[in-house]
């Protein structure tokens, strides 16, 4: 029987090279103008594409601003999962997928804004979706903790209760680089907070050599 082969067609890179387009155009658009203040009209003239293009992918802006959102929610997702899969202990995981998220928003601060300030005041919507994501997170920590837990490099915590708390630390300290530009370069307020982190579960610390 014929192996069945999927071919990409020109046409389909097409479209997709299109999508990233407008994507990369309305990360600068609404991190220039917030969500209410940016028009699908900036976003057209800036991605050099038509307003039927972008309907065409996105039925309206708040869904281009959902997509960000989830552009972002990837990044971070494989981004951190590279960073553990070299490392064999759970603290160790837990420490290499901190630093991944620290790299990650100071690399893409533009789609950062969005996610963390961009999305104040949008309603329910907006709301759940970012509690998801949250949510998505903090289990993604948790389940790096109770490995800890489980392999002995970490003693018997709350290991949801610690997740959020983790969660809470870390946005804080990412918003008020959005806002203030400080610490700059984000980076130098990771050395503190992952040690803080750390021993607040009763890890022990050990220094990182410089990237």
């Amino acid at each position: 029987m014929a192996r069945s082969v999927h071919v990409v067609t020109a046409p389909a890179q097409g479209k997709e090279a299109t999508r990233e387009r407008i994507l990369d155009a309305a990360t600068e658009v609404f991190a220039e103008k917030g969500y209410h203040g940016a028009a699908v009209d900036d976003i057209v003239r800036l991605s050099g594409t038509s307003k039927g293009a972008i309907y065409f992918h996105f039925p309206s802006k708040r869904e281009i601003f959902f997509a960000l959102v989830g552009r972002l929610a990837g990044l971070l997702a494989s981004s951190t999962e590279e960073a553990i899969a070299s490392r064999h202990r759970g603290v160790e995981r837990v420490d290499a997928a901190l630093q991944a998220v620290f790299r990650i928003f100071s690399k893409h601060r533009r789609l950062a804004k969005i996610l963390l300030v961009g999305g104040v005041g949008l309603g329910p919507v907006f709301d759940e979706r970012l509690l998801a994501l949250h949510a998505r997170f903090a289990q993604t920590i948790q389940s790096r903790l109770n490995a800890a837990v489980g392999d002995g490099s970490l003693p018997p915590i709350d290991t949801e209760m610690v997740a959020y708390a983790w969660l809470g630390a870390v946005n804080e300290v990412i918003v008020r680089w959005l806002y203030t530009g400080q610490p700059d370069p984000l980076e130098r307020a990771l050395p503190a907070l992952r040690s803080m982190l750390l021993r607040s579960v009763g890890a022990t610390v050990r220094e990182e050599a410089p990237a």
